[in-house]
């Protein structure tokens, strides 16, 4: 087989490298983990006879994320956010309207994102040797592990002596992997990459997840303990887990043809409809400050004037970030997003937007499953986001943990407001004020 031709999706003012491979029934997106380059792996005898497997049975869609491999550089980490806009991006241009995504290590709390967030286009999940949130011994670690890459990426073949470690003696393997992580990322890339993906959580989104999905986890992964593979499969409803013996954490090193046997039936056997009324979304709720007592002030012409001009400033700043207005119920609106670090930019700018106009506004988010209801949304979610922007101060815009969490590597500063009890919650949540920039 031929090396298949790279093309590139535009996301935002990124490229982002691109491969298709395959015509079966069903489109695959492939996911990576850490770092790749889709040209290379065609290069590895082992991942090659992987891919070609899998693209025997289905339409695969290969690319490298933002920051890796043959896509631009963006200046930073991706954040899940973004990394979703890359499969969307990608998945575009390459005529997929619906797709399983196979995630592989850190590609998995994407995949499981992306699902939740966009249950239309994702038709099931495989995540191989994945987790929802870092192993903390790896985070502990960290610098650590920072300090090695600094000392030896590119040169020792450390990406496989720790993936694929029945490979470590294999002189060659090592001497290719050492080409491999050059071409996938430079030292400081892939340190960035490292500190990046430490942060990311995508624990509360588990149980948003309603694809079926398939959890494959080795019993004796090197990486990813095969606990955090059964902590996904505990949480995603009715999610199958596979566990395989072996110690190495890519699928392709080692016995490959457990994981693409059960890999090829799980994706091409039957799968149940998804009914996709409930989806993952941040909620932003905003409110004008003193707004009776603005309007009683101002009179109703002139406060009808006001709030015609605030009006039209929130549903502008709501369209450019990508948002849904849901109500404009008085004074305020309910929004949803497909990303919270677009969310709380929304949030930011209908702050600072309306000051000039004499009025101050306060915002609360929330990210969780909500139910679609034609026009409308409802469920905890939009109870809980509701709540929170009744905790916030004139001013502020106050999230949940759950946001804090999905938004880790964007730049985005939080500063801690403690835990507050949510009228009609349960249990007390953690709060975060949305820190101004330096």
């Amino acid at each position: 087989m031929s090396h298949p031709k790279t093309d590139y999706a535009r996301s935002g003012d990124l490229h982002i490298a691109y491969q298709v491979v395959g015509d079966g029934p069903i489109d695959v997106v492939y996911v990576p983990g850490f770092v790749s380059n889709v040209e290379m792996w065609w290069q590895d005898p082992l991942a090659k006879r992987f891919f070609e497997r899998i693209s025997s049975f289905a339409r695969l869609i290969l690319f490298d994320k933002r920051g890796s491999g043959l896509s631009d550089r963006p200046g930073h980490p991706a954040t899940l956010e973004e990394r979703m806009d890359d499969v969307r991006a990608v998945m575009d241009a390459a005529g997929s309207q619906r797709a399983a995504l196979f995630g592989m290590s850190e590609g998995g709390p994407m995949c499981l994102l992306f699902a939740a967030t966009y249950p239309e286009r994702a038709v099931s999940i495989v995540l191989a040797g994945s987790f929802a949130s870092f192993p903390h011994a790896f985070i502990d670690d960290i610098e650590v592990h920072a300090a090695t890459i600094r000392e030896s990426w590119g040169r020792a073949g450390i990406f496989l002596s720790l993936a694929g470690p029945s490979l470590a003696g294999d002189t060659q393997a090592l001497e290719f992997w050492s080409r491999f992580e050059r071409y996938a990322a430079s030292p400081g890339a892939a340190e960035a990459l490292l500190r990046m993906n430490v942060q990311v959580d995508a624990a509360h989104v588990l149980g948003s997840v309603k694809v079926p999905t398939l959890v494959i986890h080795r019993s004796g992964d090197q990486i990813v303990p095969v606990e955090l593979g059964r902590v996904v499969a505990e949480n995603v409803p009715n999610a199958e887990l596979v566990e395989l013996p072996g110690d190495d954490h890519f699928p392709w090193v080692g016995d490959m043809h457990p994981v693409l046997d059960r890999m090829q039936h799980f994706l091409v056997g039957s799968r149940p409809q998804v009914e996709t009324d409930r989806v993952l979304a941040t909620v932003l709720f905003t409110d004008i400050v003193g707004s009776t007592e603005r309007a009683v002030e101002l009179g109703d012409q002139r406060w009808r004037e006001l709030l015609t001009r605030h009006n039209s400033l929130v549903r502008s700043e709501i369209e450019r970030f990508r948002g849904r207005e849901i109500h404009n119920p008085g004074d305020g609106f309910l929004a949803t997003f497909d990303g919270p670090a677009r969310a709380i930019h929304c949030a930011q700018a209908v702050r600072n937007g309306v000051l000039p106009l004499g009025l101050e506004v306060r915002a609360g988010l929330h990210t969780g499953e909500c139910e679609l209801m034609g026009d409308n949304v409802g469920g905890i979610a939009v109870h809980i986001g509701a709540r929170v922007a009744d905790a916030a101060a004139p001013g502020e815009v106050l999230v949940s943990s759950t946001v804090r969490d999905l938004v880790a590597g964007s730049g985005i500063h939080f500063e801690a407001r403690g835990e507050t009890t949510l009228k009609g919650v349960p249990d007390p949540w953690r709060l975060f004020r949305v820190a101004e920039a330096a």
